[in-house]
């Protein structure tokens, strides 16, 4: 008869649970499809009178993104401020779109929301709870329990907030950036009245084009800020780049 290792059972639930609550990843590729490539095929190809109409087009195609978001909220079981930001842009998008307001508020709408998470990374530097520690330094993305120690051993926690303060005016940089070119975008597409087909085109092929033209530059500052970032940590703390990220 086989006899059955407590300790070893144990371990083995626990591997399984953590496994269990291990966040599932999020899919590129659906990402790409529900929030750029089906609203612009919508906006672009489908708001004739022969298939959805102007406005039923705007519904339609905003639903996509939208049921992505929220699934996203629901699917983390917390608030997520980014994603219920995204939401609530979208929202946005279509209220102003739907009451045929001038296409200059969504042009401000755009350049309004990455702009005042700008402001928000800086402002959150003079609280307990920088924006910083959010986007890149979580455990997520770092260990930073680990961090944490070798910082303290070497000395190094008042240089550390310094290279996080830094690392936050890069992010404020990077929403900067994107508010400008979301403004700028939007005035130079827009340019047809709202509640024609038109529009309706203009506002599809600015969906195609925000990732391109405003999301990579944009991502490209992030990654710049992370890699300032993991560089930082090395030196302060003596641990090698396997050392320091999380593990999956």
């Amino acid at each position: 008869m086989t006899e059955t290792n407590p300790t070893s059972s144990a371990a083995t639930r626990e591997r399984s649970a953590g496994a269990q609550q291990q966040p599932q990843r999020e899919s590129l590729l659906a990402n790409l499809l529900l929030n750029i490539v089906i609203p612009t095929l919508i906006l672009t190809k489908l708001s004739g009178g022969d298939w959805l109409g102007t406005k039923w087009a705007i519904v339609v195609a905003l639903a996509f993104p939208l049921a992505y978001g929220a699934r996203d909220l629901m699917r983390s079981g917390k608030v997520n401020f980014f994603s219920a930001l995204g939401v609530i842009s979208i929202v946005l998008t279509g209220g102003i779109s739907l009451l045929e307001l001038d296409a200059k508020y969504i042009a401000i709408k755009e350049a309004a929301i990455p702009g005042l998470l700008g402001i928000a990374t800086v402002a959150s530097l003079y609280t307990p709870w920088p924006l910083v520690r959010t986007l890149l330094y979580n455990e997520r993305i770092l260990d930073t329990s680990r961090v944490a120690a070798a910082l303290a051993d070497n000395g190094n926690e008042a240089a550390f907030e310094k290279t996080l303060q830094q690392a936050s005016w890069m992010i404020a940089g990077s929403f900067f950036v994107s508010s400008t070119l979301n403004y700028i975008l939007a005035k130079v597409l827009l340019q047809s009245p709202p509640g024609t087909e038109a529009f309706n085109a203009e506002l599809g092929k600015m969906t195609a084009l925000s990732f391109p033209v405003i999301a990579l530059p944009a991502t490209v500052i992030l990654m710049l800020a992370l890699f300032f970032l993991f560089r930082r940590i090395g030196k302060l703390t003596g641990l090698k780049l396997e050392d320091i990220v999380a593990q999956q």
